[in-house]
């Protein structure tokens, strides 16, 4: 009979918040491969020994990283989510937010190393969705159900929509980020995308006067 791996335990301590801050300048700088223990305990300004017991497994360093900063942008995003703000203002946040994310170094460079890692890691790219875009999708979901509720908007497959309105977000800005072209994220370009999938969310899922 297979064993399953048991995930090793990570404990916390005083200088826990300082690894994870020295990590993620590291894991963004020189990637997951290249990112190396010496590079990532130096940055952090403690001892390799005291990185180890903190995170005896590299893979899980930088899968705590990941998570801490996808679930941050997600509360950010949810406070607004949570209240009861007309559905043209909600939206144009949370959409300004999806985006800016996605194109931020930090983001896009997760991205990159999870896609590069997937194969040989598949865990980290499951648990980077679970902790950032489905935390995020479940409370623009949450947010869709008071909408229809109050009457604003009319929607009948709520993960649907909220998966379409992520994407139309993303339009000509992911793929232009993948394939290296400049000048895909000034504010001028975030806004007018953003404004357009707020305004084509509302032409489907509005209610019609």
């Amino acid at each position: 009979m297979a064993q399953t791996e048991t995930k090793p335990a990570i404990r916390k301590g005083r200088k826990f918040d300082q690894v994870l801050e020295g990590a993620r300048k590291v894991f963004l700088r020189d990637g997951f491969e290249g990112a190396s223990v010496d590079d990532i305990a130096r940055e952090a300004g403690v001892s390799k020994a005291t990185l180890y017991s903190y995170f005896p497994d590299k893979k899980l360093l930088f899968l705590e990283v990941a998570k801490g900063e996808c679930a941050r942008q997600a509360d950010e995003a949810g406070e607004l989510l949570a209240g009861g703000a007309p559905p043209r203002d909600v939206l144009r946040f949370a959409g300004g937010r999806i985006v800016e994310f996605m194109s931020s170094d930090f983001g896009f460079g997760f991205f990159r190393i999870c896609v590069a890692e997937g194969d040989r890691f598949p865990q980290l790219g499951t648990e980077f969705y679970q902790a950032g875009p489905l935390l995020l999708r479940n409370r623009l979901v949450s947010y869709l159900k008071c909408a229809v509720e109050r009457g604003e908007l009319v929607i009948e497959d709520f993960d649907l929509a909220a998966d379409q309105f992520v994407e139309l977000c993303k339009a000509d800005i992911h793929a232009r980020m993948i394939f290296g072209v400049t000048e895909c994220c000034s504010a001028r370009h975030i806004k007018r995308t953003v404004d357009g999938a707020v305004e084509m969310f509302l032409a489907r899922y509005g209610v019609k006067g």
